[in-house]
């Protein structure tokens, strides 16, 4: 039977990576796709402990915060795509300054 811990030793997987990509990669695309395996992680331990508790409040939250975060990821990629436009490239250590 799958229990809480099962679910949380995922969640701390999925968030690990997502933090690894962070850290570690330089093209922002990567680093946003990073960002967003982290917040899943997080909504997954979120479900998890809703699901643990009996109680349908966090579920709930969970399907706020994939819906926020659809709206999110479209708003990114945009501004991705205005940045690679603007700059030609989509390196973190490229894009250092704010300035045109």
């Amino acid at each position: 039977m799958i229990g809480l811990n099962h679910y949380l030793v995922i969640s701390v997987l999925l968030f690990s990576l997502g933090l690894l990509g962070v850290l570690l990669r330089r093209n922002l695309l990567i680093v946003y796709m990073s960002l967003e395996l982290m917040l899943n992680a997080a909504n997954l331990a979120l479900a998890a402990f809703s699901k643990y508790n009996q109680q349908l409040d966090g579920q709930i939250l969970v399907f706020f915060i994939v819906t926020v975060a659809a709206a999110e990821v479209a708003v990114g990629l945009a501004l991705m795509v205005a940045l690679f436009r603007l700059r030609q490239t989509v390196r973190v250590d490229e894009l250092n300054a704010m300035k045109l």
